[in-house]
């Protein structure tokens, strides 16, 4: 999965702005939607939204990247979607995390500190 991340450089007092494409680890999109989702029920776009607010915009997820990541979720029976309308008065499909869903993130999170803490040593080390 391919995310857009912002970097920023400062040259003589400047502030500039560069994207990069930069690879996410396999299955860090479905524990951020899975994350994402433990708040209330969202359609794609507004988790779209969300994840780029929670990131202080750094993430900012495509749609050719979320809908695969929501069907494969949906499909393990971590989320469930139900249509309803938005905001914005359309038709939209409302994903919502699931009693599995809720046991999975907690896994997943538990994995993801020790995972992150134990490259952190690594690269700590001299």
């Amino acid at each position: 999965m391919r995310a857009t991340f912002l970097s920023f450089r400062k040259s003589k007092g400047e502030v500039i702005m560069k994207k990069e494409k930069v690879e996410l680890l396999q299955g860090t999109l479905d524990m951020l939607i899975l994350k994402a989702l433990q708040l209330e029920p969202m359609h794609g776009f507004g988790l779209s939204l969300r994840l780029k607010q929670m990131s202080a915009e750094v993430f900012q997820v495509e749609m050719g990247s979320l809908y695969p990541a929501l069907c494969r979720l949906e499909k393990q029976g971590l989320i469930k979607g139900s249509w309803g309308i938005s905001d914005s008065n359309r038709r939209a499909c409302y994903y919502a995390m699931t009693a599995s869903g809720r046991r999975q993130l907690e896994k997943k999170k538990t994995q993801w500190e020790l995972l992150s803490s134990t490259i952190n040593t690594i690269l700590k080390t001299t």
